[in-house]
Formats: C-alpha cells, structure tokens, sequence
C-alpha cells in the first residue's frame, strides 16, 4: 500500500525536528547544517504525504457510511471531492521521494566551445550564450561572463561563463552535449544551408572544502594575454594557465589585468573541473545510468538540432521537436525545452526506484 511508503519520511522528520533541538548539535554548526537542510528537502514530501494519509482515511471513513441514511448523501458527496485528490497527490508524492542530486541546488559554470563548422560554429556559440542569458534574465538568475576567446569573425571560440540563483545546476544540468545549428550563414552567397556545432558543458559551482587540491599537485605558467590575431592585450605577463598535474585538466584565464585575479577565477574552475570529472567517474561506475546524462555525459553526443529555416528546435534524447525556435532562442523561452527533459528524467527516477 502506497501508505505505508510514507511513514519512513514522516518519521525521519521528527526525528530531524527532535535532533535540531538538542543542545549538542546546536553547539556542532556542520551537524546543524546538515540536519537543517535535510530538513527543508523533507518539508514539502512530509506536508503532502500528511495531506494523503488524511484525504486516504477520509476516504475510509466515508465509504463506510454510505449505507447511513442520514449521512449516506453527504458521504458520497465527500467521496467525489476525496478520490481524484488521491492519484494526483500519489503522482506529486512520487516525484518528491525521488533521491534529490546532491548538485541541484547549486550555481553553475557553463562552457561553450565552437566544434564544427568554423566561423558559423563561433557565432552560434555567441546566440546560445544569449538563449541562456535571456532565460537567466526571466527566471532571475546572474550571468557574468568569466573567459571568452572571440571567433575571427565574430561571437566566440570559447566562452565560460557563471550562473548564480535557485537551483541553476537542476534546471540546466540537461544541457550538456553537442547542440547543432542548421542555418544560411550571412556569409553565405547562393543560400545554401550549412550544419556546424558547439559543445556545452554545465559544471556545478564548488566549495573550497569540496575539492582539496595540494599546492604541489598545480603547475601555473603566466603569459601575455592576447586579443583576436594573436596581439598583446596588455604588457604584463597576467595571463594565467593552471595545470592540474594528477588529472591533466587545464584552465587558462586571461581576461582580467590582474595576474591574482585571473588565477582565482582559473583555481575556481579547475576545482569544478575536477569535481566534474570525479562525478562522470561515479556515473561510469554506475551500473544503472540514466537515459539522460547529467554533467559533461558524452559532450560529442548530439543532443539537440536547431533548424533556422524550419523554425524547428529538436531534443534527440527523448524526441522532442518544437516548432518555436525563435520563442526558444530569442525570447528565451527555454522552459519550452527545460520541463519536459525533466518530467522524462522525473518518470526514469520513479520508474529506477520502484515507486
């Protein structure tokens, strides 16, 4: 019985609520943190699962009075509120007993990198950019551009970029893959269409404490700066690349003047970086992986083709085709795409854990 699922979770919250209260974990700020936020995950599956336990009773109660005379009307009155309230808040339940990534609410790093197609694959580079930055702007999240190396001809070699605000990382975690633009570049004389492609990677923003790197695991070269063609930005060497030497991953920053504030920013996502790769190791050790890959999943895996002359947005992963590519990329109507990736990822987890 569905019922009897609940009880765990109900009881787990009292004991948090129990535990909070202790004079010793009041004094242990990690414990208290911990419990705190545990918590808050537990608030709205407990408030719900109360809710159906009490609409289920309900529901006992008044089939039991049907053959009342006096109250049979009223029972069966009740009954036709009560029962379609129960598979709804089953459905809501579900979704809130499903494991929560431990990422979800955290800001992000995302990475565009222009893959094939030269110059058209940088310039889309810059209008993805734009698509998340106009829905960071609607859902109120910050975007501040970290590092950006610019195309020849426009938009972007690479771009990286911050997004700070509520649980970022759950929202756009899916994003991560191969995108692949089907369009007439502007330089394009005849109006033939051309494909090309970016690489998105979303990496979780990470606390210091997460990833401990050891002063002699860095290697740190500095260098100029340069701009588009090679030439030197500044005439200081404040460039940095910072090379993590156990796993080989490189971060360069060189778009402040400061040598110290470009190894903060470089540190920063070397860290993510790291913490990334050790997340897709754990994935990979999984034996029961998920449809959809979260984090960097195979980043040259074509995930969605935006079509330009078809007005056509499509998601390869779960065959999701929109007829609204302008609403998606210029309005940043992203959602459109966000929500069902996650209501499919939502029934995969139901389905995983048996619910």
């Amino acid at each position: 019985m569905f019922k009897t699922k609940l009880y765990p979770f109900i009881q787990r919250h009292k004991e948090i609520s129990e535990l909070l209260s202790a004079s010793d974990i009041a004094s242990n700020i990690e414990k208290m943190t911990s419990l705190s936020r545990e918590q808050s995950h537990l608030n709205a599956l407990v408030e719900k699962a109360n809710l159906y336990i009490k609409t289920s009773d309900a529901i006992i109660e008044n089939k039991e009075l049907l053959g009342d005379s006096e109250l049979g009307d009223l029972a069966k009155e009740e009954l036709n509120t009560l029962e379609p309230m129960l598979p709804r808040l089953e459905e809501e339940i579900k979704i809130l007993m499903i494991p929560k990534d431990k990422n979800d609410d955290k800001n992000i790093y995302l990475e565009l990198r222009a893959g094939a197609g030269g110059d058209e694959s940088a310039l889309f580079v810059s209008d993805v950019f734009k698509m998340y930055a106009r829905y960071a702007e609607i859902v109120g999240w910050k975007i501040e551009i970290v590092s950006s190396s610019d195309g020849t001809a426009g938009g972007y070699k690479e771009l990286i970029a911050i997004i700070k605000g509520d649980s970022v990382y759950s929202k756009l975690k899916y994003e991560a893959g191969a995108h692949r633009v089907q369009r007439v570049p502007d330089t394009e004389t005849q109006g033939r269409v051309h494909t090309s492609a970016i690489t998105v990677a979303v990496i979780p923003e990470v606390d210091d404490v997460e990833v401990d790197i050891k002063p002699n695991e860095i290697k740190m070269d500095v260098y100029r700066s340069s701009g588009c063609g090679g030439q030197s930005v500044n005439t200081t060497d404040s460039a940095v690349r910072l090379t993590h030497i156990p796993t080989g991953i490189v971060v360069a920053i060189q778009d402040e003047k400061s040598q110290h504030k470009n190894r903060d920013k470089a540190m920063k996502i070397l860290k993510a970086r790291i913490y990334e790769a050790e997340l897709q190791k754990q994935l990979d050790e999984t034996s029961s992986q998920r449809k959809l890959q979260v984090g960097s999943g195979d980043r040259s895996e074509k995930i969605r083709t935006y079509n330009y002359p078809q007005n056509r947005l499509t998601d390869h992963r779960i065959g999701l085709t929109l007829y609204a590519l302008e609403d998606v990329m210029t309005n940043g109507k992203l959602n459109l795409v966000i929500d069902p990736l996650i209501q499919h990822a939502q029934t995969e987890a139901i389905q995983e854990a048996g619910l």
